[in-house]
């Protein structure tokens, strides 16, 4: 079975069990969560959520990009989030770039100049959630009264750190 026919049949199984198709689009805790892609990280299984709790939006290292911020002021504007938790995590990927290399390698592998790419690495998980969780409660577009925290996964010992 090839990897595509084993995701299609395991998503026949899920919709055959499927109950939740009438989720109202508003996530019942009010809540948005910014945070890394890595497979290790579970945000439902590490806090408890269900389908239709929170919404999710991930990226590399979990980093409050400008395309992420627009992702959160979506998230309370049309659908009334009101707290935000940015999660980064022990172990990470983007501790192991920095901005040069990931600019030389594209430009000798691919010829591609992105010099002008900030690739958001992260030398201290602490250090990155609090400097995303401040430009995240300083955007001009995230009102006053969104309540931001930010919090370290330790992926061997599955906890949360919080950190702001």
């Amino acid at each position: 079975m090839t990897l595509m026919e084993h995701l299609l049949y395991a998503n026949e199984r899920y919709g055959e069990t499927f109950r939740e198709g009438k989720l109202p689009r508003t996530p019942r805790l009010q809540l948005a969560i910014l945070t890394c892609m890595d497979s290790r990280i579970d945000p439902d299984r590490i806090l408890g959520l269900q389908e239709g709790d929170a919404h999710v939006i991930r990226n590399a290292g979990g980093r409050a990009s400008d395309d992420a911020i627009r992702s959160l002021v979506l998230s309370y504007r049309l659908l009334g989030t009101r707290y935000f938790l940015v999660i980064h995590h022990t172990d990470c990927g983007m501790t192991k770039i920095t901005n040069d290399r990931m600019r030389d390698e594209l430009l000798q592998d691919l010829g591609a100049d992105v010099s002008h790419i900030d690739f958001l690495p992260i030398t201290d998980p602490d250090e990155t959630v609090r400097a995303d969780v401040e430009a995240i409660r300083s955007s001009p577009m995230v009102r006053d009264d969104i309540r931001v925290n930010g919090f370290v996964y330790d992926v061997s010992t599955g906890l949360l750190h919080p950190v702001i």
